[in-house]
């Protein structure tokens, strides 16, 4: 996209059209002080003659009224997608020194950064790129002292190209803490301490020193398999404020060259302490979720082989290896979906690191209702100390009546419901899909969600709904008639709707959720209201319950914690519904519309999970 932009407007008429507006521009902000007839004559001059070819009528092109400024241009080409850097420095390019530097200081301050000392080093830094030193960058000098120079893309705002092993990647970022420039040992001064750190070995340097002899960034993996397979530390210079892993004694970060760290297995120590350590590094506390590069060697594979294999494949012959999902409920459900694909001889156990919305399987699992920022290392020690559990997952097959399409949502992991709250979902999505720009915050979606609910409790679309569906148990056929549900769930875990349990907790609640049970084991259905009470929800047992709400203000309650659970239908191994009108449906949080048609909910499988382990109790809450 990137080079069909600039082929189409920066090339041919249109770009010699552009180039005489920009150098009119140029022309007339040098020779603002000449008098004015003076200025009309160049102007006469400068204006280019346009023929019956032109790209653009002759009223578009009146150079004498119409300006085209700089910045601007250099605005809408940095929203472009990612391209070649050789193609965003050529059209970054113009030969005015002193317009780039302005251009760099506009970007710098609207990215929040400190321009007090920015404007001295980006000077130096284009003089270095004028190599004949004639005050004129050209595009080659451009060109080739961008590929040359890292930070120039950074301080243009855009983002380099880190393809290749051994290159850092550098980003601004600005310390609270007392730090130093690892090249040459000065303390960053100024309010926020703005550097160039790289973001993969955190190698740390002044702006103005990032054009001297800068080490090279770590090495991913192993150049050859004739190299040394023993992984050694690579140290780094550390500007943490930490205790040193060797001596345990305090690090004092404002003394450059004080202490070190490894950048494979985090260990950090005073400079003298790491010539007592072993020189080894086996990865330490992360050893189980690092492949160090002496674990990956390059191969030239064909171009055919396996043109379309998931990534998931790439571990097929790694034993008892783990995946985490960093993703909302939908993530979970797709790679769920693309694991029972690949057909693994061992299936891999699944952990959550939740970042969605709604995470109700991450709530039931115990990984919270969402990722609020912190050490990943206590995520992944978490994960090393984690259970396993099985979860079940279900078959939703729809028939429709009157040969309608078939809804794509065959799986589900969570939940299906039919009636009220769909509808309520079904109107927040449909709003968020017209109105993308008003979804920007947590606070605003709950608003717009309860005036969803506001306004479907007026309507009562799903009013009287059992006379317009069939519940079907194990071939028991639920009496609805006696109740006035507006909505009926199919529950296969105990979090719904963001964290409330419709079905309601159990005085004498089982401890074995998540075990796993013998393909032999019979399983009764439970449709006798007394029975159910004592009924125990577990989501690895092969069965579902079946809950009805009646209605939004009932929702609410239980939301809100005003209420403990809807009204208990039924627990069983399946589940046939019919309905006869157009009625709203979600799975998994994703609503849709579907008409007339029967619906039946069988057991698919089961996957391995991983749940998190609960919290110990504190000194004062001890249990007997």
């Amino acid at each position: 996209f990137f080079q069909l932009f600039r082929s189409f407007y920066l090339c041919g008429k249109c770009f010699v059209v552009l180039q005489r507006r920009l150098n009119l521009t140029i022309f007339k902000e040098l020779c603002h002080d000449l008098p004015l007839a003076v200025l009309n004559n160049l102007e006469e001059i400068r204006t280019p003659t346009l023929t019956e070819n032109s790209l653009l009528p002759q009223s578009s092109l009146d150079i004498a009224s119409q300006f085209i400024y700089l910045k601007d241009i250099i605005c809408y080409l940095s929203l472009l997608e990612r391209g070649r850097a050789e193609d965003k420095l050529e059209c970054k390019y113009w030969n005015a020194l002193e317009q780039i530097i302005t251009q760099m200081v506009h970007v710098a301050e609207y990215l929040e950064w400190d321009t007090t000392e920015l404007r001295p080093i980006l000077k130096d830094m284009l003089e270095e790129i004028d190599l004949d030193q004639d005050g004129i960058v050209t595009l080659d000098e451009w060109i080739e002292g961008g590929m040359t120079t890292i930070p120039l893309l950074v301080l243009l705002g855009m983002e380099t190209d880190e393809s290749k092993d051994g290159m850092h990647s550098w980003r601004i970022k600005h310390f609270t803490r007392p730090a130093f420039c690892h090249l040459c040992r000065s303390v960053l001064v100024g309010v926020r301490k703005q550097a160039l750190c790289c973001s993969f070995c955190k190698y740390t340097v002044h702006e103005s020193c990032v054009f001297k002899q800068v080490p090279p960034c770590i090495s991913t993996y192993t150049k050859s398999k004739r190299d040394d397979r023993v992984m050694y530390h690579v140290w780094m210079e550390d500007n943490r404020l930490v205790n040193c892993d060797f001596c345990k004694k305090a690090i004092k970060c404002y003394q450059p060259g004080s202490a070190v760290h490894c950048v494979w297995c985090h260990a950090t120590v005073h400079k003298k302490c790491h010539f007592k350590m072993s020189v080894i590094c086996d990865g330490d506390q992360l050893k189980d979720h690092l492949l160090l590069p002496t674990s990956i060697i390059p191969m030239v594979l064909h171009v055919l082989t396996f043109p379309f294999l998931p990534r998931l494949n790439f571990f097929r012959g790694v034993p008892n290896f783990r995946v985490l999902i960093c993703g909302g409920d939908g993530t979970v459900s797709w790679v769920l979906d693309s694991l029972d694909k690949i057909n693994f001889i061992e299936d891999p156990k699944v952990a959550i690191l939740p970042l969605g919305t709604g995470n109700d399987l991450s709530r039931c699992l115990r990984w919270g209702s969402g990722y609020e920022g912190g050490s990943l290392t206590k995520v992944l020690k978490d994960i090393e100390q984690s259970s396993e559990v099985m979860l079940d997952r279900w078959q939703l097959d729809i028939t429709p009546k009157g040969g309608e399409d078939v809804a794509s949502y065959c799986t589900f992991n969570n939940y299906f419901s039919i009636g009220v709250d769909a509808s309520i979902a079904h109107r927040f999505h449909l709003m968020r899909e017209k109105y993308p720009q008003k979804f920007k915050s947590r606070l605003k979606n709950k608003l717009l969600y309860f005036e969803c609910g506001t306004t479907e409790t007026f309507a009562s679309s799903c009013k009287r709904l059992h006379t317009f569906i069939e519940v079907e148990c194990d071939g028991i056929i639920l009496n609805l008639a006696d109740t006035l549900l507006e909505s009926i769930a199919v529950l296969n875990i105990s979090s719904i709707y963001g964290g409330s349990n419709i079905w309601g907790e159990n005085k004498n609640k089982s401890s074995h959720s998540g075990n796993k049970y013998p393909l032999t084991t019979q399983r009764k259905t439970v449709t006798d209201r007394k029975k159910l009470k004592s009924c125990i929800q577990d989501f690895s047992d092969r069965r579902v319950e079946v809950v009805g709400l009646e209605g939004t203000r009932e929702m609410g309650q239980i939301y809100t914690g005003l209420k403990n659970a809807g009204k208990r239908l039924a627990q069983c191994t399946s589940v046939i519904i019919r309905t006869s009108k157009m009625l709203p449906m979600q799975v998994d949080g994703e609503p849709w519309l579907q008409g007339p048609c029967t619906l039946e909910i069988t057991f698919k499988n089961q996957v391995h999970m991983l749940a998190r382990l609960p919290p110990k109790p504190s000194f004062f809450f001890l249990k007997k």
